[in-house]
């Protein structure tokens, strides 16, 4: 076991050499720019698609976006629940296209307040002793219900395993910490029913913020860690504190807003400095299961990722990280840059579930 704490990480770069892209010349890229104490005044400018990316993902981002609702005032309930129910109907049909690719077995589990949709493929790829912790993603505010149905479908698809997915708790009607209860409890039950080394818990977006706090909450209760966890481009720092929320806003071509309003709507008056509202600022000298991220040149969350990496490799936690070239939050789903990083997904849970049966 020491020896795979000591394992050398990777960072890769995915995507082809960026030497094609036609860049301005550095006196170009300079004129205008301002250094002040508190930072850098930039000039308006465009930032061009670049092309060491393939085909099919420049295609995807020169499409037409969905462009995302503005959020609600916090104080404002009502309007969350109406933000909520748009999102989540405008969300759908991309996800169903992936979850109806998989022909499985659904059963629907109470545990404590939440409901968990324990997913089993027909023809499954992994051998059935193992299962995927499953926490969707959202905002911290949707992904609920039928959508969380179809995002555990969507991941039985992707990696041929049995999934449970848990369609925790949300505000405006039920803030932090009913959101973390359900997951920590649904990490119970499954314990229970499989060995640690049998599990291995993901979630992206705020699903990665919930996978982490639940991981450190479990093991501050003295529940043993799960073999391994997935975070792909993970909210793992509410406070926002990281450099690409600033210089990445407007760029990602998903996340087009801060997502303060929704982590305050989450954090409830708690202080979103502790961990189990922001993991990125953990103990991880107390342990951490080893640790897969993933994020784009272009994502708003690419701050969290590389901070969580180094925070995991300065104790010794194995961790990964992967950079899509050019990606915004979320990635290039159906691209080859996509495939890529599902294949890299698939072959870490691989390495790492039953690693220490």
């Amino acid at each position: 076991m020491k020896s795979s704490r000591r394992q050398f990480s990777k960072t890769v770069i995915l995507g082809a050499a960026a030497s094609q892209v036609d860049f301005m010349s550095s006196s170009q890229a300079a004129e205008g720019s301002v250094v002040t104490a508190n930072g850098v005044h930039l000039p308006a400018r465009t930032i061009p698609n670049p092309k060491s990316i393939s085909p099919e993902a420049q295609a995807m981002m020169a499409a037409p976006t969905m462009v995302a609702l503005s959020y609600p005032p916090v104080e404002q309930p009502v309007a969350w629940r109406v933000y909520t129910a748009r999102m989540d109907a405008a969300v759908m049909p991309m996800v169903a296209a992936v979850a109806s690719s998989v022909a499985a077995n659904v059963e629907e589990i109470r545990v404590g307040e939440a409901t968990v949709f324990a997913i089993t493929p027909e023809q499954a790829q992994v051998d059935d002793r193992f299962v995927y912790l499953d926490i969707h993603g959202g905002g911290l505010v949707m992904g609920g219900g039928a959508l969380c149905r179809a995002f555990g479908m969507a991941t039985a698809a992707r990696y041929g395993s049995k999934v449970w997915t848990v369609d925790y708790r949300m505000p405006p009607d039920h803030p932090y910490p009913a959101p973390l209860d359900d997951c920590v409890a649904t990490y119970r039950k499954l314990l229970t029913l499989h060995r640690p080394e049998e599990i291995i818990i993901g979630g992206g977006s705020a699903g990665g913020n919930l996978a982490a706090a639940m991981i450190l909450r479990a093991r501050d209760e003295g529940l043993p860690l799960p073999a391994a966890t997935y975070l792909g481009t993970p909210e793992l720092d509410l406070t926002e504190s990281g450099d690409s929320f600033q210089t990445n806003l407007g760029l990602d071509a998903r996340l087009t807003e801060s997502l303060m309003r929704a982590n305050l709507l989450y954090a409830a008056g708690h202080d979103l400095t502790h961990p189990y509202l922001s993991p990125l600022f953990g103990d991880f000298s107390r342990g951490f299961p080893p640790t897969l991220l993933t994020t784009g040149t272009r994502d708003l969350f690419l701050s969290n990722a590389v901070r969580m990496h180094w925070a995991l490799r300065n104790h010794g936690i194995p961790a990964e990280l992967f950079i899509d070239e050019a990606g915004s939050h979320g990635g290039f789903g159906g691209c080859p840059e996509g495939a890529q990083v599902e294949r890299e997904v698939r072959r870490f849970l691989k390495q790492y579930w039953g690693r220490r049966a």
